[in-house]
């Protein structure tokens, strides 16, 4: 153990102590028997952060509950297994090989219908975990229930947005905005809406 100087310089050492606010001494108070302590030496940002404000990380958060709810587990047993991931491969051979934007919205238009029931699902867990226990009828903006009904929303967003992002693709093949008018000309007066291209028929072309 380190001793302090005798003399004036004990004294000015015991004086600069005194200084010293009492909390610098407590020990941090732990909300958990498990907490653990982290200093900012090879730690991730979210050790930092506990270290710094005294709170639990994430890790330690999903550490406690998934201790607390073994039990519960126990007597409501989940499959282990991930949800069954899609094979991507025909979709993925079949985008590589379309030439034109028809074959590539083809391809994508396939593979949204194919996802749509998964996503779907995902939504209906999501709502239902928002409204566990009602807690969403008094719930504020940015609560954990507002959240997860947003996640809920934007998981049926992924489908609505690529939806729209190849009906644009098809509009700029099918039906181009068209040229503005010359200042001479003037602009037209609106036609009626453009036919569907027609599709070339298959084989050779019937005798007479």
């Amino acid at each position: 153990m380190r001793r302090l100087p005798h003399g004036p310089a004990r004294r000015a050492a015991r004086a600069a102590e005194a200084a010293i606010p009492d909390f610098f001494f407590q020990e941090p108070i732990l909300r958990d028997p498990d907490f653990e302590l982290y200093d900012n030496v090879g730690r991730d940002a979210d050790q930092i952060a506990a270290a710094r404000y005294g709170i639990a990380t994430d890790n330690d958060l999903l550490r406690w509950a998934k201790r607390d709810a073994e039990d519960f587990l126990a007597r409501h047993p989940l499959p282990e297994q991930d949800l069954p991931s899609p094979d991507l491969t025909p979709y993925l051979g079949a985008l590589a090989a379309a030439e034109t934007p028809a074959q590539a919205s083809a391809v994508t238009q396939h593979l949204l219908d194919a996802a749509h029931p998964l996503l779907h699902a995902i939504s209906d867990y999501l709502v239902a975990a928002a409204r566990w226990r009602d807690q969403n009828r008094t719930a504020e903006p940015g609560s954990p229930p507002k959240m997860l009904m947003t996640a809920a929303s934007h998981s049926l967003s992924v489908l609505a947005l690529a939806y729209q992002a190849d009906l644009a693709i098809l509009r700029a093949e099918y039906d181009p905005a068209p040229a503005p008018p010359s200042p001479q000309q003037g602009p037209k007066a609106p036609g009626l809406p453009p036919s569907p291209p027609s599709t070339p028929p298959a084989g050779p072309a019937p005798g007479r």
